[in-house]
């Protein structure tokens, strides 16, 4: 479930984001439920459906605050058949707008696990990238989920900034490990065209990241997180034992999902869809009673099978090293060459990317796909 409301809009965000000092909730659960409306009366979703797993992101969720939530809760209950005992319910939260009150009330509701938007413990990079928290209000909310109950932490750390703007990352990896948190994601920053940053650099005020400083601020967190025993379980994420993300797996496993709201993404086996992009054009939709899918895709069986080696490459697990897939010359001389590298490597009869694999996983499987191409 999209929330694209937030109160101010970061300079390097190209999300599906509507800047509002009051995020009109009522209405936004209102589109929520007309969507569903439509989903179940034309895409074959069947009645109540359960659900493994639930993740409402953003945007900024926490702009939801206590009640926004509890509405939420008792529109997923209209419409899904729940089982609390195995459910996992995922929100993401902005430490500037997470407080004790909204913690406790969420959890109530039947969230059970949080996604904290930390980015950095250093001030200079949280001015930087106009966050509207610093390193002591992001260490809050961190207690404040920790007293509130929720046993399932994620926190949420951006990495491979411009040379311009300077950081203490060994500093700032062990103040994450000390907090307690049981899962890390990491994000290497992005330049998107329709962002100021982008911009910025265009004309010359900021310097484009460094490629180098990626790579190693990347590999010096695996190797600090895996010391203070965290597993990197997926390229851009680490967890303490038994703290993985369930929905997470879903996607890279290839299992069905739906997404509401606009801008996103639903998987019903074998089509992909994704709704229209901005909360305006997603309101006036639904209002108008026209479908809020902009569009969709069938992928073809090759087109599947590269998919699905890029995401299991991009997990620890790999794929099995018989898999049909590398029965394909071209692909088994990829992978070959790549294990000499020192990008991949076997290990209990399965390939798997190594640390600097995934820095290059695009470059691989775009080789993959160029490949596959010629050998059409």
């Amino acid at each position: 479930m999209h929330f694209p409301f937030c109160r101010h809009r970061c300079h390097y965000c190209d999300f599906s984001v509507k800047r509002a000092r009051r995020a009109p909730i009522r209405e936004w659960i209102e589109c929520l439920e007309s969507e569903l409306r439509e989903r179940f009366a034309n895409e074959g979703w069947g009645s109540s459906p359960g659900l493994d797993t639930i993740f409402v992101g953003g945007g900024t969720p926490s702009l939801l605050g206590p009640d926004g939530m509890v509405d939420l809760s008792d529109l997923i209950e209209r419409w899904f058949r729940l089982d609390r005992e195995a459910l996992e319910w995922t929100a993401e939260a902005n430490p500037a707008s997470f407080d004790r009150k909204t913690a406790e009330t969420w959890r109530q509701a039947g969230v059970n696990r949080l996604s904290l938007g930390v980015q950095s413990l250093d001030d200079r990079v949280l001015g930087w990238l106009g966050r509207l928290h610093d390193a002591g209000g992001a260490l809050r909310a961190l207690r404040t989920a920790s007293d509130a109950g929720f046993e399932h932490i994620s926190a949420d750390l951006i990495f491979g900034l411009p040379a311009d703007v300077t950081r203490d990352w060994p500093g700032e990896i062990r103040g994450i490990v000390a907090s307690g948190v049981g899962h890390v994601s990491a994000y290497g920053l992005t330049v998107e065209r329709r962002t100021p940053l982008h911009r910025w650099i265009e004309l010359g005020r900021i310097r484009y990241p460094d490629p180098r400083r990626y790579a190693k601020e990347y590999a010096d967190l695996a190797s600090s997180l895996r010391g203070a025993g965290f597993t990197h379980y997926e390229v851009s994420n680490f967890a303490r034992p038994g703290e993985q993300s369930v929905h997470n797996w879903q996607y890279w496993n290839g299992a069905a999902y739906l997404g509401i709201g606009p801008s996103a993404h639903s998987f019903l086996p074998p089509v992909r869809s994704w709704n229209v992009f901005r909360w305006d054009a997603y309101r006036g939709a639904i209002h108008d009673g026209d479908p809020v899918t902009m569009g969709w895709e069938n992928p073809t069986g090759e087109e599947r099978e590269l998919e699905r080696l890029w995401l299991s490459l991009r997990t620890r697990s790999g794929l099995p090293e018989r898999d049909s897939i590398w029965a394909r010359p071209a692909l088994e001389i990829a992978r070959d060459r790549w294990i000499r590298a020192g990008w991949l490597e076997r290990r209990h009869g399965r390939i798997v990317a190594t640390t600097e694999g995934w820095l290059r996983l695009d470059a691989l499987v775009a080789e993959i796909a160029s490949s596959g191409e010629n050998r059409g």
